[in-house]
Parts: structure tokens; C-alpha cells; sequence
């Protein structure tokens, strides 16, 4: 198995592409520390990984905070005895036209996106140069942080920065030996996306975006993830690898 005994840490592991990948480390081998701001949920992934005779340890985490953040990655180290990979999976998005979007919300999706990524990727680099090991972070970006569409311009911002935070990650890590990775899926139909299957023409127009006629599924970005945080991926830094059906590869011409 690819990660076999190896400690990986999941932020936003409750639900959607955090706990789908989770369980896909685990049957992996992975030893799991995974957080997310909703106990009952991030414990019930916990409960479903050890009924399936893996190891995960639940932590309550605000990916905002500074020291809960410190405290989580401590805490991880003291449950799994080393640290592997971490993933930032925490994230949330807006729907608003600009001039409509309240500022409260702007700086909600700012920081949960921007430094719930940020924090978590500093201290466990904080930690793994203090031991003098090597490491993976891989986040979860999107393909609106590669391009735009109205009524989510937090949303875009907030991912646009996360593709600049890999890139300036990977270049400072890598003479530590720390990679640093992301992801950018398509349409994901996850808890947070759900709603839009329920219309049937909204389900339609999402399909119509990606050049293979689908949205995605968890497991499809928990392997792309997989991979970056892998062995097989060694000699990649800095890239963002889009999971996305072929959303950016242009616009149908009829």
C-alpha cells in the first residue's frame, strides 16, 4: 500500500472531498489525523475509517485560528508518532453578485479558502524542517482559480490565491524537501454542490461545462490528491493539476 503507516493530516475531513479522501488514505495504510470545524461529523468519518479496520483520530479545528491550528498539528504528531502529508481540504464559497456581496462574507470566504490553507501549511512545515524530515501538502484549489465566472468573485479571488500559495510554498519548501501541490476540480458533487443537481436545468448547464458531459465525483479528486501526495508524484513541485472533465480547455464554438 502507498502510504502504509505513514501519518497524514485531512483538514475539512467532515464531508465531501475532505472525508472521501480520508477514507481513500486509510485504505491506503495511512495512520489519519483529521480535523474539521463540525465534532459530530469529523468524528463520525473517524468512527466509519476504524469500522473499516483503519486508524483515524478526530480533532475539532477552526482552520482560522492560529493556535488551534499549532495545537492540531501537535496534537497529530503525539497520536501518529510522524508526519507525512497535509492535505487542506477545509473551504467554503459564496454566490452573490459583486455589488450585493457583504463584506462579511468576502472575508469569510478570504480566510477559510486563503489562511485555512495557509496556517495549516506553515506550522507542519514549521515541523517537519524542525525535524529535519521531508514532507507533502497538497491543496484543494479549483478550476476558478484558474479562470472566472460572475456572481462568486470572493470565491475566485480566494482560489486564485490559493494557486499563488502552492507556487510560493513549493519554492521555499522544496530545498527542505517539502512539495507542495494542488488540485483544481471541476464541478464536485459534493454536499456543499448538491443543490444544484436538485433543478434539472441547472443539472444540465453543469454538465454542459465540461467537455466530458459530467460533473465529478470525491473519489475522482481524492486520487488526482493521492497521487501529488505520493511517491509517485516525487519529482513534482508547485503544480496544480486540474480534475475537471476539461472545464478549461475552452468554449464549445456551438
Amino acid at each position: 500500500m502507498r502510504f502504509q503507516d505513514q501519518g497524514v493530516l485531512i483538514t475539512g475531513a467532515a464531508s465531501g472531498i475532505g472525508r472521501q479522501l480520508a477514507v481513500a488514505f486509510a485504505e491506503e495504510g495511512a495512520r489519519l489525523a483529521i480535523a474539521d470545524i463540525d465534532k459530530a461529523a469529523v468524528e463520525a468519518t473517524a468512527a466509519d475509517i476504524r469500522k473499516r479496520d483503519g486508524e483515524a483520530h478526530a480533532f475539532v479545528l477552526d482552520v482560522v485560528k492560529p493556535d488551534a491550528v499549532r495545537d492540531f498539528i501537535a496534537g497529530a504528531e503525539a497520536v501518529l508518532g510522524r508526519l507525512d502529508v497535509l492535505a487542506n481540504c477545509a473551504g467554503v464559497r459564496e454566490i452573490s453578485p459583486l455589488l450585493d456581496l457583504s463584506f462579511e462574507d468576502w472575508q469569510r470566504t478570504m480566510s477559510i479558502n486563503v489562511t485555512g490553507s495557509f496556517l495549516p501549511s506553515q506550522a507542519f512545515a514549521r515541523r517537519l524542517i524542525a525535524l529535519g524530515k521531508p514532507g507533502r501538502i497538497v491543496n484543494i484549489a479549483s478550476t476558478l482559480g484558474l479562470v472566472a465566472t460572475p456572481e462568486r468573485v470572493a470565491y475566485v479571488t480566494s482560489k486564485h490565491a490559493v494557486v499563488g500559495l502552492t507556487k510560493a510554498l513549493a519554492m521555499e519548501l522544496a530545498p527542505h524537501q517539502i512539495r507542495v501541490n494542488a488540485v483544481a476540480p471541476g464541478v464536485i458533487r459534493t454536499p456543499m454542490t448538491e443543490r444544484y443537481f436538485q433543478d434539472a436545468d441547472v443539472a444540465r448547464k453543469i454538465q454542459e461545462l465540461h467537455a466530458m458531459g459530467r460533473s465529478g465525483e470525491t473519489h475522482e479528486v481524492a486520487n488526482a490528491m493521492m497521487f501529488l501526495a505520493s511517491e509517485e508524484s516525487s519529482f513534482t513541485t508547485g503544480a496544480v493539476l486540474t480534475v475537471d472533465g476539461g472545464w478549461t480547455l475552452g468554449k464549445k464554438m456551438t
